[in-house]
């Protein structure tokens, strides 16, 4: 994958402009420990195409084994998070396929697992993936969203399960599996039957997002600063603790949950912030 390098601004942490595609379809931008990537195709609704695709799933893999990268941050634009699949572009990989003879299910298996592969990605990936909402989220941009650990949200926001409103099943990218685990069967069983749109405050309301801000400049401050807090913790901490919280809510008992966190707590007792914070109060007790 061919990455474009280039200083932006001098702060603190002098920002690093990473283009993803030659398009510029994907903008990232890295500040130190903390990874902003900016979905950019407002002429599209911000929709993904197949090669944007390849290089987010990558982006997503390399994380697993980067410790530099501790908190991500994935945006779109006012008008629109991201309005999921480029149906033109989908439309015309379809009209060669049946061309050129090629078998039609498999064509689209294929392009079906470019979209799962960059959900799975962001599940492996062990830094917490903050997602700022604004305007529309639809099919794969609402999954992605939901693929994200946490989700802060614009008034003008407006989510939907696509799909099922294109012929396709509401079942796409993983979306019956973290739907129902968010809000509960109900209000995903509505959503993923009918494509009815969520609008801000039921998605607040229901637990879909965390909160909801004025636009997406507010979003982005919020999320850099639940970042900054994320950011004091110990690094191995909060890998372990992400790591942790997804294998827990696949938990099948409590029994091995708890399994999970004496060994991950094991681990960082021996670990130099928590002894150093055990002296500390050691110490300062002792002076009283």
């Amino acid at each position: 994958l061919q990455f474009l390098y280039f200083i932006v601004t001098k702060q603190k942490h002098q920002p690093i402009k990473r283009i993803m595609s030659s398009d510029n379809l994907v903008l990232i931008m890295e500040e130190g420990p903390l990874s902003i990537i900016r979905i950019n195709n407002e002429k599209k609704m911000n929709s993904i195409p197949t090669k944007v695709l390849s290089e987010l799933r990558c982006y997503f893999e390399e994380l697993r084994y980067n410790r530099k990268t501790r908190v991500v941050i994935l945006t779109g634009s006012e008008k629109a998070f991201s309005a999921g699949l480029d149906l033109k572009e989908a439309g015309m990989t379809a009209l060669k396929a049946r061309k050129a003879g090629l078998n039609m299910g498999e064509t689209a298996y294929t392009a079906q697992l470019m979209w799962s592969d960059v959900v799975r990605a962001m599940r492996m990936c062990p830094q917490p993936i903050i997602c700022c909402v604004s305007g529309w989220a639809m099919g794969g941009g609402f999954a992605l969203a939901l693929a994200s650990d946490i989700r802060l949200i614009t008034k003008s926001s407006k989510m939907n399960v696509q799909m099922i409103r294109i012929g396709l099943t509401g079942c796409d990218i993983g979306i019956s599996y973290f739907l129902p685990r968010i809000v509960g069967l109900s209000v995903a069983a509505e959503m993923m039957y009918t494509g009815n749109v969520i609008d801000a405050e039921r998605a607040v309301q229901v637990g879909l997002a965390s909160t909801a801000h004025e636009n997406l400049e507010a979003a982005e401050e919020a999320a850099r600063k639940l970042a900054s807090n994320m950011l004091k913790t110990n690094p191995l901490a909060l890998r372990l603790t992400k790591e942790g919280l997804k294998l827990s809510v696949d938990s099948p008992s409590l029994d091995a949950a708890l399994a999970i966190e004496d060994r991950q707590q094991s681990l960082l007792t021996s670990s130099a912030t928590f002894g150093n914070t055990v002296s500390k109060k050691a110490t300062s007790k002792a002076k009283l």
